[in-house]
């Protein structure tokens, strides 16, 4: 007989090397009968071997390594931790949870690739108490200073939005990796402590894609854009190659500035660099094209999108509406019902935008009736389009009528929409009682009392709208000067009304004069051609 350290295991049995040829469920069960008619299932590395399979590989069934380990009499540790780790990515962490508890019943003691996913579970559920407890568990078992587990608390709190303890268990670190710092830093970047992040990022001394990732998403989603930009450029400079992940966040600021020249340099970078337009990156640029005014790009694209869902027909949708296209938006409902896509809340805002623009009443009126038809409620979003909607097609007491039979408040924003409408349409003395509850509900806001003003004013009441102005300035309230964005070759510049200090101001005001002289131009062609065809 071999000596037990080279004696070969019932695991070790050829066939336990064809799992890994098992391409489906129904490979793995072919392959589980013949190890059962073999007699060789019954040992525990087996076992081990099988269920690793089911709950872990991509063609895997968590299920039926679930009534694996329901089989097992005494599970092993290593059992119970490839069970908990599939529970923790699953759709339903919970179990990963309940199994251990099951495990601590059973007097099998956990180790330091437990709670990590245990950690990871509650994570994804955000139950920070739930957390807060396995972090004592893991004080008394004397596993604080492991790497993988205080890395998983870090993230945890950070998930759970408790990042003061998640900085705690970071500094008390005894070795922090790169891993570590990047944990905290998406931390930060999540909760939206964008200081903090910098800070971190400054004192970092190595910085990946992950690193790069995370502080360019956070500035983005801190409304930093310019910024995020900046440190995407740096990226590049220290020859640090983008993912997808990093390029869907600078798509996302490119779209917030109007930089359209950097989203298109942004898309050459996709193709140059070889990365394949999928569907994250094609909503991306869609976006991105459409909030830059440029919807017929963001249309060819969507064309070659690989199976678009419903995030890329919204953003296509909404692209079309806000730039004006409002036939081509519903055309494009049209197909994305065809397709099979369901639509969503949002599918629907983008559709009253588009009625709102074309003027398209009876549509709008159709669309807002499909929500509750759908089994979706109108909200707050889609009330204020139908008020815009219906005010601009002059039913200015419709609208006033559907804003009465909402079962919610009036916004500032519907009642704004039907100020304008007033002034528009002639409604001097609705006008006049919106705008006086405009200013009652926003005393503060400068637009209020000009709209009030030039409500007066268009019906020729100067004394009032006099006295509206005086009241704005009585009160101490501030007109807030306009702003505009204009991007010169490739750099972002903001302008405010009046300023001249600006030092890109004269080369700037030279181009767009440049350019009112060509339109104007374009316009006394059109003139001209118009005439010679009529004569």
């Amino acid at each position: 007989m071999l000596p037990t350290a080279t004696r070969p295991t019932i695991c070790a049995h050829p066939i336990f090397s064809l799992l890994h040829l098992c391409n489906s469920m129904r490979d793995f069960k072919l392959l589980h009968a013949q190890i059962i008619t073999s007699g060789l299932s019954q040992d525990s590395l087996s076992a081990q071997q099988l269920i690793t399979f089911c709950a872990l590989s991509p063609s895997g069934d968590l299920g039926h390594a679930s009534r694996l380990f329901e089989s097992i009499d005494q599970p092993s540790l290593h059992i119970y931790n490839t069970i908990i780790r599939a529970y923790s990515k699953s759709k339903t962490p919970r179990l990963s949870l309940s199994t251990f508890a099951i495990m601590l019943q059973r007097g099998v003691a956990p180790d330091h690739y437990t709670y990590p996913f245990l950690i990871k579970a509650c994570s994804h559920l955000q139950w920070v108490h739930q957390g807060e407890v396995l972090h004592s568990q893991v004080i008394k078992y004397g596993l604080e200073f492991d790497a993988f587990v205080s890395n998983s608390l870090v993230h945890m709190y950070a998930s759970c939005q408790a990042i003061w303890p998640a900085r705690k268990v970071f500094d008390e670190m005894p070795q922090r990796t790169l891993v570590s710092f990047n944990t905290m830093l998406d931390g930060y970047a999540k909760c939206g402590k964008i200081q903090e992040a910098k800070a971190l990022f400054a004192v970092m001394t190595e910085h990946d894609i992950v690193t790069w990732s995370a502080m360019i998403d956070g500035l983005v989603h801190a409304g930093e854009y310019r910024e995020a930009l900046s440190v995407f450029d740096r990226m590049q400079a220290s020859n640090v190659r983008a993912n997808d992940v990093t390029i869907v966040s600078a798509l996302g600021a490119c779209a917030h500035l109007g930089a359209l020249a950097t989203g298109t340099a942004m898309h050459t970078y996709i193709g140059d660099h070889g990365f394949k337009l999928n569907v994250v990156l094609g909503t991306a640029l869609v976006d991105m094209y459409a909030k830059c005014g440029a919807p017929n790009e963001a249309l060819r694209v969507f064309r070659v999108v690989p199976n678009a869902d419903l995030l890329t027909w919204n953003a296509v949708i909404n692209g079309m509406a806000m730039n004006g296209m409002s036939e081509k938006a519903l055309g494009l409902f049209g197909e994305m019902e065809r397709a099979g896509v369901r639509p969503d809340e949002i599918t629907y805002l983008g559709l009253l935008c588009a009625c709102t623009h074309g003027g398209f009443v009876e549509d709008g009126w159709r669309f807002f009736n499909a929500l509750s038809e759908r089994g979706m409620s109108a909200k707050v979003e889609h009330c204020a389009c139908m008020v815009d909607l219906l005010g601009r097609a002059g039913k200015v007491m419709e609208a006033y009528e559907f804003i009465s039979s909402m079962p919610f408040e009036p916004t500032s924003s519907m009642l704004g929409a039907l100020l304008s409408a007033c002034k528009m349409h002639g409604y001097v003395g609705l006008g006049e009682r919106v705008g006086k509850r405009l200013i009652e509900l926003e005393p503060n806001h400068d637009g209020r009392y000009i709209g009030l003003s030039n409500v007066y004013a268009a019906a020729s009441r100067w004394d009032e709208a006099r006295k509206a102005r005086e009241m704005m300035e009585m009160r101490g309230v501030k007109k807030v000067p306009g702003f505009s964005s204009v991007e010169v070759d490739g750099a972002i510049h903001r302008f405010i009304a009046h300023d001249r200090t600006h030092p890109c101001s004269k080369e700037v005001y030279l181009m767009l004069n440049d350019l009112g002289r060509q339109i104007k131009l374009q316009d006394c062609l059109e003139t001209v051609l118009d005439t010679d065809e009529e004569g």
